[in-house]
């Protein structure tokens, strides 16, 4: 749904009457949801640390990719982190900082229906460990982007696997998405 449709539904429910500073509430901060672009609550980045560790000394995620910070794989200069690699706290959260307007975008850029902060910062979080490509191409969000809300959560379930196997860190993680995706 574009931000025209919402608009027009909007002028069909009040008889055209609509004025620009009503507008601006229905996509306000208060509003149930915002169109156009979000950017993760406190409660979403608390989400994301708290499955991701913070680490200064590149380590192996189990399944070969190697990651370092706050869950990074890649620097910001496009690098793959590598074995041996070190960093500083301050760049850990640098790192974070940038994959988070990386995930953001990727989550902005994909969802097309309105989405609570909630909902926004739970994608994020699962985008944040499974990557934008896997993201793009998922079936939660060809669900989501028809409208299918509760076909999409139900989805995130699906997503508790590392090197084909079921892990335990991964079936809490997407059930804590599910729950905060779901939650009123």
């Amino acid at each position: 749904m574009t931000f025209k449709n919402i608009f027009n539904a909007a002028c069909n429910l009040v008889g055209d009457k609509l004025k620009h500073r009503q507008m601006n509430e229905l996509n306000g901060p208060d509003s149930c949801f915002t169109l156009g672009k979000k950017n993760i609550s406190q409660v979403g980045i608390d989400l994301i640390v708290s499955f991701e560790s913070v680490e200064l000394k590149a380590y192996d995620d189990g399944v070969g990719v190697w990651t370092i910070g706050i869950g990074t794989t890649v620097y910001p200069n496009g690098i793959k982190v590598k074995n041996g690699d070190i960093c500083t706290l301050e760049q850990a959260k640098s790192y974070f900082k940038y994959d988070l307007a990386h995930f953001e975008n990727t989550v902005n850029k994909s969802v097309t229906v309105p989405l609570a902060q909630n909902q926004f910062d739970a994608l994020v979080s699962l985008t944040y460990n499974i990557g934008s490509g896997a993201f793009k191409n998922s079936t939660l969000l060809k669900k989501l982007n028809l409208g299918d809300y509760r076909g999409a959560a139900d989805q995130f379930l699906l997503w508790n696997k590392a090197g084909g196997k079921v892990l335990q860190g991964l079936v809490r993680r997407r059930t804590v998405e599910r729950e905060l995706f779901i939650k009123n």
